[in-house]
């Protein structure tokens, strides 16, 4: 099997011919790492496309540049992205809607431009790319820090954000069907360019509960995540969805997989039980990242990757299981060694 297929083959729930793996959920930059020149594309059997700049964001990035070592800015992609929503995270007052006072007002905020990719025919060339060299294509939606949720609280302040789940409905439902809006036209356009996995993310688990009920999130985000994974289906009805949340959030697993989430991402060891996971929902939902906790790849030896995968493949079976770090690896502090030996570990063993 090539890659496209083996991953496809694991996200619908199947055994592979090897078990598929990958570095991340996201477009991955491991340019700053020594990796062999051999590992140097062989980050997995998927790959993230890049939504194209517009000229905005190409001269937002350049101002970017010069602070790319400013934690409190993060990278440059992330400053640009700020600067377009107006969130300021160094800034003594850095949600724009922090202080409106009306749903009018709310209204009246100038959302970004965001609803349609510049040069939408360059996200077909970056999938056609990826499937001649036999590897799956996987996409992002533009966003301030995730689809609904973390895009929400960024631009409210988290505290305001969570009061508006109990005493401003009317707020919340207004806010977060703009944001869906700006991400059903854009999962649109990656289902159009002929992307295999479309990745949703949104942080709504933290460490050993969630952020807010299970019954708000029904309430709020639900519905409108099934929206959006229904308007990329209404274009490409085979594209395979993946779901990333940090943290606790087993409570809506079973949600998730009722409006056609196939995949869950990354279920840190320290929070969510992948073995318990596995023995209520099996195959039927796949199981995307597990190896390692949350110093693992940071200070862990080789060796420890390695028996971290041969633990992972045992207790949870070969079939629907796509490995790969539970942690993210595009840290400065992670060694090329053990990306190199968590590579070599799902070659050699899955």
């Amino acid at each position: 099997m090539e890659p496209r297929e083996r991953l496809l083959a694991a996200m619908d729930g199947e055994e592979p011919d090897h078990v598929p793996c990958a570095l991340s959920f996201y477009h991955l930059d491991l340019r700053h790492l020594p990796l062999p020149r051999r590992y140097r594309k062989d980050q997995g059997d998927i790959q993230f496309i890049q939504f194209p700049l517009s000229p905005e964001e190409k001269r937002l990035r350049r101002l970017a540049q010069p602070y790319e070592g400013d934690t409190r800015l993060g990278t440059s992609a992330q400053a640009t992205t700020y600067a377009r929503w107006g969130y300021r995270p160094a800034s003594r007052h850095p949600n724009p809607l922090a202080t409106v006072r009306s749903l009018e007002e709310l209204q009246a905020f100038p959302f970004p431009d965001l609803g349609q990719p510049y040069a939408p025919e360059r996200l077909t060339h970056q999938v056609e790319a990826l499937h001649a060299r036999g590897l799956a294509a996987g996409g992002n939606l533009p966003h301030l820090g995730g689809e609904l949720f973390e895009a929400a609280w960024r631009l409210r302040g988290l505290e305001n954000f969570l009061l508006d789940l109990i005493e401003r409905p009317d707020w919340v439902d207004f806010l977060l069907d703009r944001l869906a809006d700006l991400a059903c036209r854009n999962a649109e356009a990656l289902a159009r360019a002929g992307v295999d996995v479309l990745a949703l993310d949104d942080d709504v688990g933290m460490p050993g509960t969630m952020v807010f009920s299970p019954t708000l999130w029904r309430r709020f985000f639900k519905p409108r995540l099934d929206r959006i994974i229904r308007s990329a289906r209404a274009i490409k009805p085979d594209l395979r969805i993946l779901y990333h949340s940090d943290g606790f959030y087993e409570p809506i697993v079973g949600d998730l997989m009722e409006i056609g989430v196939q995949a869950i991402h990354p279920l840190q060891p320290e929070y969510m039980d992948a073995e318990r996971i596995r023995r209520k929902f099996g195959t039927r939902l796949a199981l995307w990242g597990a190896v390692g906790r949350q110093t693992t790849f940071s200070f862990g030896s080789p060796e420890d990757i390695r028996r971290e995968v041969k633990y992972r493949l045992q207790s949870l079976g070969r079939a629907g299981l796509i490995l790969g770090p539970a942690y993210d690896v595009d840290e400065p502090d992670i060694p090329w060694q053990n990306i190199v030996a968590f590579l070599e570990a799902v070659r050699e063993y899955g």
